[in-house]
């Protein structure tokens, strides 16, 4: 079923109930949120997008944005959702790659990204600024061209009708390695993982999610938005997170999900405490690992358990920790209904509970393949169908799985492997280390040597000679890194991940000869 129609009929019969109320208050209703598709997907139509034609679209969050996206579900395209911080030289990737028909961007970005359009021979390029959520309030200065142009279309009737199997949109991975890759995923792989969110978290009618995140990325336009969809639609959509609006809205609300920073500004805020939370049901945490101390130190702050979960772009969400039942800092869970998660060694024999080996899954929610890399997307499945994720991870003999980190992370020094999160977490145990990172970088006698690179808590001194002689204390001898760097913060890409490539790039010729 066309994914946008799953949507559709979930939605009150009541045209005017609300869905969506925004930061200044003003709001979206049923009606208005399925004429303003129809009309949108119309002119799609009229641009000569055809079912399977690729959209792209590099705008700052806004109700507009969240219309485009079910527009091109509605009229059979293929949404192709750009992060905001690219610029030109990986604009032009994109475009390249994926030959969209329709290019529709932030007006901040006209300067730069029209040449490249232009030089591509997209077809139709449209602006789309943050605009107001509803004509209820009849604000219409500073419409974008793209919705002033739409709006005056006739309303589309019904729907596409879309196959399982036909792709609703590309999303490309972050590419901190190599040529970035688009993930290919179909209306099925994108319904069938909101359907198993949707009963593993105990939605219901009563739910109203505080949207924070961005929706250029899998959290914040299929974990959060479809999810919710798939319950009504009712949510408090903040453009972007902030710590005192987003503990102002928590009263309205009963679900959160954000990144650990989120997290971790929450807890910042003096005004951040158990009060503020006693209308919320669940917090849910994932695109990056939760630190032990901060899913303790909110627990203790707040009386609620975070749920952190675990997925990935390619895969939509693969595990989460449990609606009821221990929610176990430092793990991601058990396996969704309906998909298989196994651990394997590098010969594809299957690991025992507390061996490290690599983490494959099967099911629906994995994704068709990689845009016009058939070769590549057959070297990421193993010969009986699993998908290789790429991370590392462990699972506890009671059935809850850990990631230990990225298979191309893992540090080989002098012939021993060496998993960078344990000796994270050993650091992050340290008086005055706020946060860290573990890398290997080139040694001349050791191939790869581990190095660590740490922020510090406010005010506090760390002292690499000190950091080393308390790890050796812990850690077998080939674990402890030869070198500490202090630094104020780590780079992180837009979703708060870590970038270790950049840090072993920074730190490469640490070991070369002088």
């Amino acid at each position: 079923m066309n994914l946008y129609a799953l949507f559709e009929a979930r939605f009150s019969t009541d045209s005017t109930t609300i869905l969506l109320t925004g930061e200044d208050g003003r709001s979206l209703s049923v009606g208005e949120l399925v004429d303003a598709t129809a009309r949108y997907a119309a002119f799609l139509q009229s641009l000569g997008v055809q079912p399977g034609d690729r959209v792209a679209v590099q705008v700052e969050k806004s109700v507009e944005a969240v219309l485009l996206y079910l527009a091109c579900l509605r009229a059979g395209a293929v949404y192709l959702p750009l992060n905001t911080a690219y610029r030109e030289s990986e604009i032009a990737y994109f475009l390249s790659d994926a030959t969209p028909k329709v290019v529709v961007h932030s007006p901040n970005d006209t300067e730069w990204l029209a040449p490249i359009a232009a030089s591509l021979n997209v077809r139709h390029r449209y602006s789309m600024p943050a605009a107001p959520l509803s004509d209820s309030q009849n604000v219409v200065e500073g419409r974008s061209d793209w919705d002033q142009n739409a709006r005056k279309c006739s309303p589309m009737t019904g729907f596409v009708h879309r196959e399982d199997d036909d792709l609703a949109c590309i999303l490309y991975t972050s590419g901190t390695t190599g040529r970035s890759k688009g993930a290919m995923l179909t209306h099925k792989n994108l319904s069938s993982n909101a359907e198993t969110l949707h009963r593993t978290w105990g939605f219901t009618e009563s739910d109203v999610l505080l949207h924070c995140l961005p929706l250029f990325h899998v959290h914040g336009l299929f974990v959060a938005l479809n999810t919710i969809l798939l319950n009504g639609g009712k949510m408090i959509f903040h453009r972007r997170f902030d710590a005192s609006s987003a503990i102002s809205a928590m009263k309205r609300a009963t679900v959160f999900m954000g990144v650990p920073t989120y997290y971790t500004r929450l807890l910042a805020d003096p005004n951040f405490d158990a009060k503020c939370c006693e209308h919320m049901r669940l917090f849910v945490s994932g695109s990056a690992p939760l630190l032990p101390e901060t899913f303790a130190a909110f627990k203790q702050r707040t009386g609620h358990t975070i749920l952190e979960r675990y997925g990935m772009t390619e895969t939509g969400m693969i595990t989460s920790n449990p609606l009821h039942g221990e929610r176990r800092g430092g793990t991601v869970g058990f396996a969704l209904a309906g998909v298989e998660v196994r651990v394997a060694h590098d010969d594809g024999s299957i690991a025992k509970p507390g061996d490290i080996g690599h983490i494959q899954l099967k099911g629906p929610n994995v994704l068709a393949g990689y845009w016009q890399m058939p070769e590549k997307t057959a070297e990421e499945f193993t010969s009986d169908g699993f998908f290789n994720t790429g991370d590392m991870g462990t699972f506890s003999a009671d059935g809850y799985l850990s990631i230990v980190g990225r298979s191309k992370d893992l540090v080989i020094s002098g012939g021993y492997n060496v998993y960078p999160k344990e000796i994270e977490l050993m650091l992050d145990k340290i008086d005055g280390v706020a946060e860290s990172a573990v890398i290997g970088i080139p040694h001349s006698d050791f191939g790869e040597a581990v190095a660590a690179v740490l922020v510090p808590k406010p005010h506090a001194t760390l002292e690499e000679a000190q950091i080393i002689s308390t790890l050796k204390k812990q850690l077998a001898n080939f674990k402890v890194p030869k070198r500490v760097f202090v630094v104020q913060e780590l780079p992180r890409n837009a979703m708060g991940k870590v970038q270790k490539n950049v840090l072993r790039h920074q730190y490469a010729d640490t070991f070369a000869p002088k």
